[in-house]
């Protein structure tokens, strides 16, 4: 798809990924629109401020974006926790869920409406791997993109006749900000890959141009999705260690 002059709103486009991607967008000679809860000014790219971790904070950026005529929507922005999930509060919780997940569904059902009139758009979902091999320790991260593999998934059949594209775009861990210095010793424990967050902007631009459906990166975590799905008690036991290392680490005794 030519993005030259299409008009593409991000949500988290002022993070390490988002800001590649930002970059790889306007070369392309798009129109972006990005989503900050802080107020900043980038060059060449329209930013709005809005909070997505609130029901009320996602109705606000709604009422600002919902005139605004969009053809492409990347919901990018989101958070993790790692750590028991009984010693994750019920507002960090709350607070999870609507980045991950409300902000995604309720930003798609304000936007549908104007892209079925014109029979055209497109809308990414990022993602993650934790969202097809649920990880204990990552509950609330691992469910919440779950659920955005799922409301993907169900969109994308939903408006299929409807000239609407529908992107689910799932990255493994990546060298961002995103991760405390928990997550980044859990990581080096477990050995787990860590992928540059410029190639994953590549790979997540090549999705938007493309309008591929499902892309999954890394391997073997795009094997080990496909046996979660079709063993997944197999999984569990490969994945015994990896519990017992974040056991380790979260309480040290």
């Amino acid at each position: 798809m030519p993005l030259r002059a299409k008009k593409i709103l991000i949500t988290g486009g002022s993070g390490g990924i988002g800001s590649l991607l930002c970059e790889k967008l306007l070369s392309s000679g798009a129109d972006i629109t990005i989503v900050s809860r802080e107020k900043i000014s980038l060059l060449n790219v329209r930013v709005i401020q809005g909070d997505l971790s609130t029901l009320e904070g996602i109705a606000a950026l709604i009422e600002k974006v919902s005139l605004m005529a969009i053809d492409v929507l990347v919901n990018l922005a989101g958070i993790q926790y790692f750590g028991f999930c009984e010693k994750q509060s019920s507002d960090d919780t709350s607070l999870l869920y609507a980045v991950n997940l409300m902000a995604p569904v309720l930003l798609s059902q304000a936007l549908l409406p104007q892209m079925k009139r014109r029979g055209s758009g497109h809308i990414v979902n990022v993602g993650s791997t934790f969202g097809s091999i649920n990880f204990a320790h990552f509950v609330a991260y691992s469910s919440s993109k779950a659920g955005l593999l799922g409301f993907t998934e169900a969109l994308r059949r939903e408006v299929k006749s409807d000239g609407i594209s529908i992107t689910y775009v799932a990255p493994r861990a990546t060298k961002t900000s995103f991760n405390t210095n928990s997550i980044l010793e859990f990581g080096r424990i477990t050995r787990m890959k860590v992928d540059e967050p410029k190639w994953v902007a590549e790979k997540i631009f090549q999705a938007i141009r493309h309008k591929k459906k499902d892309v999954f990166l890394g391997f073997p975590e795009k094997l080990f999705v496909r046996l979660n799905a079709i063993f997944p008690r197999l999984m569990d036991a490969a994945l015994v260690a990896s519990d017992l290392k974040a056991k380790s680490l979260l309480d040290p005794k």
